[in-house]
């Protein structure tokens, strides 16, 4: 077996294993979404950037509720996680103009999550090419944008989507105008 050396992932890792609280909900708790780098926030779910990303427009989605167990996540939940998979393929596939994607998850610390306490799924643009010899040979990873770039790219049309949301109303697929009894 041949091992690939990802050394851009080091920071991350490191501080992976340093970390304290829940990354998902802090972002959650701040109000300041675009400092936290939060796209949308759901009923259910919310999006936000990946600090650490493989490439530019790597999101993540996430249960608003902090758990680890995806198979007890409840259908709404599920259901809304995966109409926000689908918005951010929308919208990555219009702003990035990517050649495919990698949608997963990695479901415990042994599988590779980062933050195995709060189950979410990674949304990642890839393009034919992208794994080149700067990162496995420079120790450096070259992107177009900073995070506050990719940010401010994506930001207005999740906004979009989400008034789209409100005006048609729960029976199709948005947000309830009012609170249920």
């Amino acid at each position: 077996m041949r091992y690939i050396p990802a050394p851009w992932r080091e920071q991350y890792v490191r501080s992976g294993l340093a970390m304290k609280g829940c990354i998902f909900c802090a972002a959650l708790r701040g109000r300041d979404d675009r400092a936290r780098r939060v796209l949308h926030r759901g009923r259910h779910a919310f999006i936000l950037l990946n600090t650490y990303p493989y490439t530019p427009g790597h999101l993540m989605i996430a249960p608003r509720r902090h758990t680890a167990d995806l198979a007890g996540a409840g259908p709404a939940v599920m259901a809304e996680m995966t109409g926000l998979v689908q918005r951010a393929v929308r919208i990555l596939r219009r702003r990035y103009r990517p050649h495919g994607f990698n949608i997963g998850l990695n479901l415990g610390h042994a599988a590779g999550a980062g933050v195995a306490s709060h189950f979410h799924i990674h949304v990642v643009c890839r393009y034919t090419g992208d794994a080149n010899f700067m990162p496995l040979f420079g120790r450096t990873k070259v992107f177009i944008e900073d995070l506050n770039m990719t940010y401010d790219r994506l930001a207005p049309d999740f906004a979009r989507a989400r008034r789209r949301d409100a005006r048609r109303g729960p029976a199709r697929g948005g947000r309830p105008t009012r609170k249920p009894r």
